[in-house]
């Protein structure tokens, strides 16, 4: 463990290209393309460790929002964790994580999402599995879907505003969904490497969906690259399947990231589309009280479930808890008996919905009641978490 390390911000431009030069470095990625993501990212978001006034290692900040029961909670997304190499294995991600963990909760932000390269790291630091984003491959041809009710135009001057509204009907009721920052829209609708075509389903003045998109050939394989696509009615949906199978005569699949199930493929004939590959992304819980304050609830619910919260980083966490839940919305005050007893890590996926109480009790994850269980139950029911976003 190195005993000195100092955390803060980027100060100078030479900051800027000495961690510049760590992150692609670790990620493998040339660094002309370094400038690009500060740009996007912006240099205020990053924050920095240093040893004997060198740095040594850092990560990014994505401020945006993510949605839970219909309700959007403030969320620090973390990205590109790196240390150079020489400084590996010392305890110097885990200091980085620390302070940064300390400082969002200093700032009021209540959750922390991130992709890790590595669990046990992240899970040392308080973060736990809370959705998925896979990749989905479909051949074209399978489709045989017809349906062209609704008109489809190409968008020719692409930007977020043209789509934000439609994607936040879909995001506020799935949960894992983002409120997207200018960054993430950027990284959608800026492809440096290919063309971008967008489209719009639906009348002009009232769209029922989109998609944003690139051709692109791999080997001896065309396909669609889609990089987000929403529907909103089911017919918007059964044009925009219409729409790609369409490209069918010149391109053979299509591909798009989304959950670990994905509504979408109900309305085709046949089981066609195939998972490439799939990960789970990780939640942290930075304050208790705003993260289940914050989230939606069933409606018809009226429950209190008293908590016995573990937090060995942020004491702020740590204690026992009665979440009263009335009307959809949730209540959280110190106290209470203690009865559903688990660490912050454990609570993630709960939170989420990516895996019930019964799951989690069976795991080992928490110690509890069978009449705490059936409330906990009752009030995090939820659909599968998941984002199509990458960050």
């Amino acid at each position: 463990m190195i005993s000195t390390v100092e955390f803060g911000n980027i100060d100078t431009s030479q900051d800027a290209e000495s961690l510049g030069k760590i992150m692609c470095q670790c990620f493998n990625f040339p660094f002309d393309q370094w400038p690009i993501y500060a740009e996007r990212l912006g240099l205020d978001n990053f924050r920095v460790v240093r040893h004997a006034g060198q740095i040594i290692g850092g990560l990014g900040i994505y401020e945006m929002g993510q949605w839970f029961g219909e309700k959007c909670l403030p969320m620090a997304g973390i990205s590109a964790v790196s240390i150079s190499p020489e400084y590996r294995g010392q305890g110097v991600a885990k200091v980085l994580l620390h302070h940064t963990l300390k400082e969002l909760q200093v700032k009021g932000i209540p959750i922390s999402t991130l992709y890790p390269a590595t669990q046990y790291l992240y899970r040392q630091v308080g973060y736990e599995q809370g959705g998925s984003r896979c990749g989905y491959s479909l051949p074209l041809d399978s489709i045989e879907f017809s349906d062209r009710r609704l008109p489809i135009s190409r968008v020719q001057t692409i930007t977020p505003e043209a789509f934000q509204p439609l994607y936040q009907q879909q995001a506020k009721i799935t949960n894992g969904n983002l409120e997207r920052n200018l960054a993430l829209w950027q990284g959608i609708i800026q492809q440096f490497e290919t063309e971008i075509y967008a489209y719009l389903v639906g009348e002009e003045n009232q769209p029922q969906g989109y998609i944003i998109f690139s051709q692109k050939r791999e080997r001896d394989n065309s396909y669609l690259q889609i990089w987000d696509w929403v529907a909103l009615t089911p017919s918007a949906l059964g044009r925009l399947w219409t729409f790609l199978a369409d490209h069918r005569s010149q391109i053979q699949t299509a591909q798009w990231y989304a959950g670990a199930i994905e509504p979408r493929l109900l309305i085709l004939p046949e089981q066609t589309a195939t998972i490439r590959d799939c990960q789970q992304w990780f939640l942290r819980i930075i304050d208790i009280v705003k993260t289940l304050n914050g989230r939606g609830y069933p409606q018809k619910i009226e429950a209190e479930l008293h908590l016995a919260l573990a937090d060995n980083l942020l004491a702020q966490n740590h204690g026992n808890f009665i979440l009263k839940v009335s009307g959809g919305q949730g209540e959280v005050i110190r106290g209470g008996r203690g009865d559903f007893r688990l660490d912050v890590r454990s609570l993630a996926p709960l939170y989420t919905g990516l895996f019930t109480p019964a799951q989690l009790q069976i795991m080992g994850e928490i110690d509890t009641t069978s009449e705490a269980l059936l409330i906990a139950t009752q009030i995090f029911v939820s659909a599968h978490p998941w984002m199509p976003d990458f960050f």
